[in-house]
């Protein structure tokens, strides 16, 4: 091999390496429906996993792209009635600290929903190991725009979408719901020409505040918001969807365990909604586990109280 020729080899599996180190990220497996079950069952030893159910009369449609990043593409699971009438939207978003879990951890509850009127919709979104905040908001946003942009295709009611999400999704539910047409958490590369818009929030165990008297968000709120809540004190405020809750925010259900830190700012909250008469509504789990939307006996209760929200606000 000549020398010139040489020099090209070695540039070219230079930059394919480049762009490989790039583009390849690590994937944590910590947080599993199994891991989960593992955990809880020492101290409930009645738990069962809720299992996935799919109703006849739902279709389900798995791995479809909303959105092409230069690297890979991101993939939602859809679960909408056979029939053509519209019916209301919502975005699942699955939690495990912004830097683990995936989509499936929320396909029985989409499942059960979709069979219930709704068109049901659960997110892949990138976690912290691969990109930091605000890029799962951008995310999510992206995911509804696709919903609404294909309403046809999915049966879907574009103008009633509720985003719903679990322990860290349901941080990112609620503040995608507070930011509606705020432009720092849009993604300037939109190729879907509608609203990113959410018409209603349910949280489920996700805290409200970063920084807060009952907030204990520490190494793994730092990983996903680019540092410790001293060195990068704006980002944690402006992560935090009691920080954008005012008269524009749409009715939010919050869902809880017993542990009090999952509630930071949930309180607070709630006063900025009465002043505005904007709906919100809390159940509680006194001897629920965090997780608890995952098994019996707690699933059935989540469902209930999901439904029936989304009947009220929507129907």
């Amino acid at each position: 091999m000549n020398l010139k020729l040489a020099n090209i080899v070695i540039c070219f599996l230079t930059s394919v390496f480049t762009v490989y180190s790039q583009n390849t990220f690590e994937i944590d497996t910590s947080y599993t429906i199994n891991s989960a079950y593992k955990k809880y069952v020492k101290h409930y030893p009645n738990i069962k996993i809720a299992e996935p159910l799919l109703d006849e009369n739902v279709v389900e449609e798995i791995n479809i792209t909303y959105k092409e990043l230069d690297y890979r593409k991101l993939y939602l699971d859809a679960y909408y009635n056979k029939d053509k009438e519209l019916k209301p939207a919502v975005v699942l978003i699955h939690g495990g600290g912004w830097k683990s879990g995936n989509k499936s951890l929320m396909k029985p509850m989409a499942q059960i929903i979709a069979s219930r009127g709704y068109a049901c919709f659960t997110i892949e979104y990138r976690l912290s190991l691969e990109a930091i905040f605000p890029a799962a908001i951008f995310d999510v946003k992206k995911a509804i725009q696709f919903v609404k942009a294909n309403a046809e295709k999915f049966s879907v009611d574009s103008t009633k979408v509720a985003v719903l999400g679990s322990s860290a999704g349901g941080q990112i539910a609620a503040l995608v719901g507070t930011t509606n047409n705020n432009p720092f958490f849009e993604d300037s590369a939109d190729k879907y020409n509608v609203s990113s818009s959410a018409q209603a929030i349910i949280d489920l165990d996700g805290v409200l505040a970063f920084i807060h008297p009952k907030s204990k968000e520490d190494k793994v709120a730092s990983l996903w918001l680019g540092g410790n809540s001293e060195e990068n004190r704006e980002t944690w405020v402006n992560a935090s969807a009691l920080t954008h809750t005012d008269k524009n925010t749409p009715p939010i259900l919050f869902i809880c365990s017993k542990y009090d830190r999952f509630h930071a700012g949930r309180d607070d909250m709630i006063k900025i909604l009465d002043q505005y008469n904007i709906y919100s509504q809390v159940e509680t789990f006194q001897d629920g586990p965090h997780s608890f939307w995952l098994f019996h006996p707690w699933f059935d209760d989540t469902v209930e109280y999901i439904t029936t929200f989304l009947d009220k606000t929507f129907k």
